[in-house]
């Protein structure tokens, strides 16, 4: 089946008992059993359900994996895999530019039970990361395009060299989507979503998942969910099941109205500086259209405003929501200093360019031109 076929009905036969369409909400806790030793495939909600098969199934086929288990939430899901996988003096590499609560799990929470966590930059070439390499860390960790800054690295490259050391590639692909990048096709070993964002799309749910070609990490990723309680409900399920059907079109949309929000932010006299893979001006757009389908609804923006200025200007649209989170049909605008990467300290934000000027937008799939509108009425009052 084509990438579209495959989002409808991939996992989600007509329901054998009554014919519906659309899977049923399995809304229990627990499973009757014909005896103690014998069930039909489920005994607990925590431990597994049909709506996490049925999901679980169509995000693996859209994302060419062989596995794929589903969480309460992406933070959820990379606490599963963390506990599966590493130990106390294990050593997870990342590269700059990951959201700011997988920073704050890694530096407020697994690095009390001694996991160590390192982050660098890759604007100099993977010279400083082949020399991490050589300690043999556990994990090499990164998201491409970055949130905030929309770096896009190399993955087939990176990939290569972690194999060569051993390395553990994780990959979050929650802004790229499925859509437009597929990471295990490129060489990484486990590829992880928050759910949350683009794949079920309508800012309603909350859910992660990590998918994987490795049936050892399956299963723990399966054991780790039931033992540490990181399950969606039922309903998140089938709710972000729902979503997924509509990512292909929705992905081309939200994709088109980034492209002309950033081409025209690009000409505003008030506009200092714009980040989106899509423009032909990005210091990486030769591995975005080596490795990407397209370039995403993500463009993130510097004004000639002082903070306060900026902070006025991004209070003051009327389409695009001041809110945290990403990937829903509506536009969103966010502030990441004090807002979704507000946990990194500023140093630290400094080092890796995340200015206190820098705003974020999430595109929705509206009319673009109402959406530029919102931005020129709220720039024609900023001063």
């Amino acid at each position: 089946m084509e990438f579209s076929t495959k989002l409808i009905h991939e996992g989600q036969e007509p329901d054998a008992a009554t014919g519906a369409i659309m899977p049923p909400i399995y809304m229990t806790s627990t499973f009757a059993k014909e005896n103690p030793d014998v069930s039909k495939g489920y005994d607990y909600t925590r431990a597994n359900n049909p709506n996490f098969v049925v999901l679980e199934k169509v995000l693996a086929a859209i994302e060419f994996a062989k596995y794929a288990t589903v969480f309460s939430s992406g933070l959820g899901a990379l606490t599963a895999l963390i506990c599966g996988n590493l130990k106390s003096g294990d050593h997870i590499i990342s590269i700059d530019g990951i959201y700011g609560g997988t920073y704050r799990l890694l530096t407020q929470v697994f690095n009390r039970f001694g996991v160590l966590f390192t982050s660098i930059n890759l604007q100099n070439g993977v010279a400083n990361l082949e020399t991490l390499f050589k300690q043999r860390p556990q994990w090499l960790l990164f998201e491409t395009p970055t949130n905030p800054l929309l770096e896009v690295f190399d993955i087939k490259a990176l990939t290569a060299l972690s194999k060569k050391y051993g390395v553990l590639t994780v990959i979050d692909n929650t802004f790229a989507t499925p859509v437009n990048q597929n990471p295990l096709l490129l060489g990484a070993d486990v590829v992880w979503h928050s759910t949350t964002k683009y794949i079920a799309g309508h800012s309603d749910v909350i859910g992660g998942v990590m998918m994987t070609n490795d049936e050892t990490i399956k299963k723990q990723l399966d054991f780790n969910r039931k033992s540490i309680g990181v399950n969606p409900s039922p309903f998140d399920a089938w709710l972000i099941t729902r979503g997924v059907k509509t990512l292909s079109v929705r992905m081309r949309k939200h994709e088109e109205n980034a492209m002309a929000i950033a081409t025209h932010l690009q000409k505003h006299p008030k506009v200092k500086k714009v980040y989106y893979p899509g423009l032909k001006e990005h210091p990486q757009h030769d591995i975005v259209k080596k490795q990407m389908n397209g370039a995403g609804g993500m463009v993130s923006a510097e004004f000639n405003l002082s903070v306060e200025e900026t902070k006025r200007l991004i209070s003051s649209f009327k389409l695009f929501a001041l809110a945290e989170s990403l990937g829903g049909v509506e536009s969103l605008v966010n502030y990441p200093a004090i807002m979704t990467h507000a946990s990194i300290p500023r140093e630290e934000r400094m080092r890796i360019g995340l200015s206190d000027g820098l705003v974020r937008f999430s595109v929705g799939i509206e009319d673009a031109q109402d959406l530029i509108k919102d931005l020129d009425s709220a720039l024609s009052n900023s001063h």
